[in-house]
């Protein structure tokens, strides 16, 4: 083996968002060296992600400021986790090259991606995520005097449309698939989180309608209008741009990986945000999407917990219960209707990347079976967008995933075959 540098550190924190950054600074004043890893550019996460089309908060800020303040934090940006090649160890590729890094205790949080479920049209160019709309955006896309639809389920719909408007765009229709009565009950709950309650009024627009959906988008070489179903009603609009989004998957392939056991899509973690295997700790969005809040108390207590500071952690019990209560009402009120798996024709593409229509997996008995005889899966994004569709659509549960976890260079492979790796 050759190319291939070695680190250590004393707690590894991987994801740099609200949950990461909380996670290091809380481990940071015990002395402990800790590394924190993320494939950004830069700490923040999607949320408060950066670039030239974004204005960070205040609060990203102060929270870049707070690792920047302890000379033991180490944030290497712009890495990516590739595999765990053996105990206590996770092999890193960023531009420059690999690394192989030996922890003692590790914390994840690796946040959450967009679900994305196929409908006719999806594919054309102009169709993005909700989430995807915001992270173009702040990259610096163009979109003023754009014409756009945003369509899906959950808050993220109306943060999306108040990104798109600053940039310029026109927003035409903010489609929300829950009914008035979830809505409307979520609005009255967040009397408990009086901050909620402010963000969602500054955030209301009148282009929002609930119980609607996108049915199909039209067009030849780009989106050039989008079918609606709006209650018992259809409707057709001309426009430049449509961004869909249906809540948000964790991300748990390195916590798979490393063995770590789930509940539901989730990690599973105790009251000290431990996860099933002994020194691995996880908080945010991996243990279940919940927002910003949840997330950086939780990224404290890991953060705590991770070198031995228990007391201080559980000082934060109450703070959590509090937003664990909000993301329940997220879940709740949300919660995805069974017929939007009757969105895909047969001939629409579930797998982008190796384009396998709807029809060609309706008979699989599985997701191993989608993917050995209809290539489901295969392709660049490795079933991160197809595989969340497809258990959605079918009830796939996905195989736990193997080695690497992202495509890299040979050279970081080589980094793998060491003598005396326990897993390869």
């Amino acid at each position: 083996m050759s190319g291939v540098a070695f680190d250590t550190c004393d707690v590894l924190v991987v994801g740099a968002g609200p949950a990461g950054m909380a996670a290091a600074v809380a481990a940071a004043p015990s002395g402990a060296s800790v590394v924190v890893i993320d494939d950004n550019p830069a700490p923040g996460g999607q949320i408060w992600r950066d670039g030239p089309g974004a204005s960070l908060p205040p609060v990203a800020r102060q929270w870049r400021e707070a690792l920047a303040r302890h000379a033991n934090i180490r944030v290497r940006s712009g890495t990516r986790v590739v595999a765990a090649p053996a105990s206590h160890e996770l092999l890193l590729e960023d531009a420059d090259g690999a690394m192989r890094m030996r922890w003692t205790k590790l914390i994840l949080c690796t946040g959450a991606r967009e679900l994305l479920l196929p409908f006719p049209g999806w594919t054309l160019p102009g169709v993005t995520g909700a989430g995807g709309l915001q992270a173009l955006i702040k990259a610096g896309l163009p979109v003023e005097g754009e014409r756009i639809v945003i369509a899906g389920s959950g808050p993220l719909l109306l943060a999306a449309a108040a990104t798109a408007i600053a940039a310029g765009a026109q927003v035409l229709r903010i489609a929300e698939q829950a009914s008035f009565a979830s809505v409307a009950a979520f609005g009255a709950s967040l009397v408990r989180w009086p901050g909620k309650a402010l963000q969602a009024l500054t955030l209301a627009d009148a282009r929002y309608r609930t119980a609607s959906r996108v049915l199909s988008a039209q067009g030849t070489a780009q989106v050039e209008s989008v079918r609606l179903r709006q209650g018992d009603r259809e409707v057709e609009m001309a426009c430049d741009r449509i961004a869909c989004g249906f809540g948000l998957t964790p991300n748990t392939q390195l916590g798979q990986l490393l063995g770590c056991a789930l509940a539901g899509q989730a990690i599973t973690v105790d009251a000290l945000q431990a996860t099933s295997v002994a020194g691995i700790y996880a908080a945010g969005e991996c243990t279940g999407f919940g927002g910003s809040e949840r997330a950086l108390v939780q990224g404290t207590i890991a953060g705590h917990a991770a070198v031995g500071e228990v007391a201080k952690a559980r000082t934060h019990d109450r703070e959590r219960a509090r937003w664990n209560a909000f993301a329940a009402q997220l879940h709740r009120r949300f919660a995805l209707a069974d017929d939007l798996s009757a969105l895909p024709r047969p001939d629409t593409l579930v797998c982008r990347c190796e384009d396998v229509p709807f029809s060609a997996l309706s008979a699989c008995t599985g997701w191993t079976d989608a993917k050995l005889h209809r290539r489901c899966g295969m392709g660049a994004c490795q079933g991160r967008v197809c595989g969340d569709a497809a258990q959605f659509l079918f009830g796939w549960t996905p195989p736990a995933p193997r080695p690497p976890l992202v495509p890299v260079r040979i050279e970081t492979l080589a980094g793998l075959a060491t003598p005396g790796d326990a897993r390869q």
